[in-house]
């Protein structure tokens, strides 16, 4: 490091960055806005960014009621994945995945994408024919995904517990070498600074306590910071959507539920790509600090607390350390928890809904943040054009009165 480098940063550190620029603006909220969107984690300034990038709308308005990415965004374990089971959900989620594989040149922000592959282990008969199915399923989508044998998984992971004595002897794995982890918060941060960059106010601290409408139609919502007027609204608050909507006067087949994660000390690296294991509940990844990221299933009571049940913890890391034994030696350093609203069927609902101008984002469960681009794109193109993409229309509210559900409970109940 060079004198000037040296003097910059003591300059900065003196000033306490005072003379940064801003990633993007703090407005004060006008008093109407063409498109309001509720809710300012992934989902809702991915929405943002694509009404102003694809549809040229930007007189729109993030609201957070805290601040952005402070929700389920910067809770999750950063998996993202494609390989779900029905067509429905394959398509949207690839998309997805394919809106990250180009987010940070498209957004000229780092947003950390490692594709260090996915993969989901199978610890009985029953579990590697489902897994074989899934894998058969994926691929007539033209999704990357192939079955590895046990020894395949110990060359690819060469501290699991392979023993077939094991209380969860590896039989198999399906592998999706594109999944991989992203950072979250670069991917909240670099999306604020693109959406603002195209004239989005994204606006904080501003909780809404209210949805305005007259007769069959929304006019706006009122917050801690007075009423701010709007012909469109959209709900994308991960965790608390059937609340949110509660206020319109629309009810949800949403549940709410704690789902909590942790990381341990940070070690060298010791393991290269993310395992997963729905019949045991719990997933790992390394973080590039070191840290060793941990999740399981959500917890089975409803709730809207950020932290969940100590059985849940003590039965995932019991199993992490069946599987990994070395992992023993390690101290857990924190905990958090998230909320996930979850659906019948485990899958979200991005909707109209019956009052005009009002739309909906949400019931991802624990599949959220792999989404979170692919969402925010559909999701852009219904409110603009009050019309679903052909991605997301079979995700629509009356699909609970038609029955025509999509059931990915195998693929997005503990897989986060």
């Amino acid at each position: 490091m060079n004198k000037y480098s040296i003097f910059s940063l003591v300059r900065n550190a003196v000033s306490f960055h005072r003379n940064w620029e801003k990633a993007w603006r703090s407005p004060d909220p006008k008093p109407k806005y063409d498109v309001i969107i509720i809710g300012g984690g992934g989902h809702g300034l991915a929405t943002a960014y694509y009404l102003a990038k694809e549809h040229g709308i930007t007189n729109v308005a993030v609201l957070e009621k805290g601040w952005l990415g402070g929700g389920n965004t910067g809770r999750n374990t950063t998996i993202i994945r494609s390989n779900y089971l029905w067509d429905e959900s394959a398509a949207i989620y690839e998309k997805s995945l394919q809106l990250y594989e180009g987010m940070s040149q498209d957004l000229n922000y780092n947003i950390m994408l490692s594709q260090r592959g996915v993969l989901n282990l199978a610890h009985s008969l029953h579990d590697l024919r489902e897994l074989q199915r899934r894998v058969n399923a994926i691929r007539l989508n033209g999704i990357d995904s192939e079955i590895l044998t046990t020894a395949e998984v110990k060359e690819m992971v060469p501290i699991i517990n392979d023993d077939p004595n094991a209380r969860f002897p590896i039989l198999g794995a399906s592998l999706q070498r594109r999944g991989g982890v992203a950072r979250h918060d670069a991917i909240a941060w670099g999306l604020a600074r693109a959406a603002d960059a195209r004239g989005v106010d994204i606006i904080q601290q501003c909780e809404v306590t209210g949805i305005l409408r007259e007769g069959d139609r929304v006019t706006g919502v009122e917050t801690t910071r007075g009423i701010i007027k709007a012909p469109k609204i959209g709900i994308v608050t991960a965790g608390h959507t059937s609340v949110v909507a509660g206020m319109a006067g629309i009810r949800l087949p949403i549940t709410s539920h704690p789902l909590q994660a942790m990381v341990s000390e940070p070690v060298k690296p010791i393991i290269h790509c993310v395992v997963m294991s729905n019949a045991v509940h719990c997933y790992v990844s390394q973080s590039d600090k070191g840290e060793l990221v941990l999740g399981a299933g959500i917890d089975s009571h409803n709730g809207y607390s950020q932290r969940g049940s100590l059985h849940v913890v003590e039965h995932q890391l019991s199993a992490v350390c069946e599987l990994f034994p070395l992992f023993s030696r390690l101290r857990i350093m924190r905990m958090w928890g998230g909320i996930v609203d979850t659906c019948p069927d485990a899958s979200p609902i991005i909707s109209k809904t019956p009052v005009a101008g009002l739309y909906i984002n949400g019931g991802w469960g624990t599949g959220g943040f792999k989404a979170t681009p692919g969402s925010g794109w559909v999701f852009a193109h219904t409110i603009a054009r009050d019309e679903p993409h052909p991605l997301n229309a079979p995700f629509a509210l009356d699909r609970f009165t038609s029955g025509a559900l999509i059931d990915e409970h195998g693929a997005a109940a503990v897989a986060h």
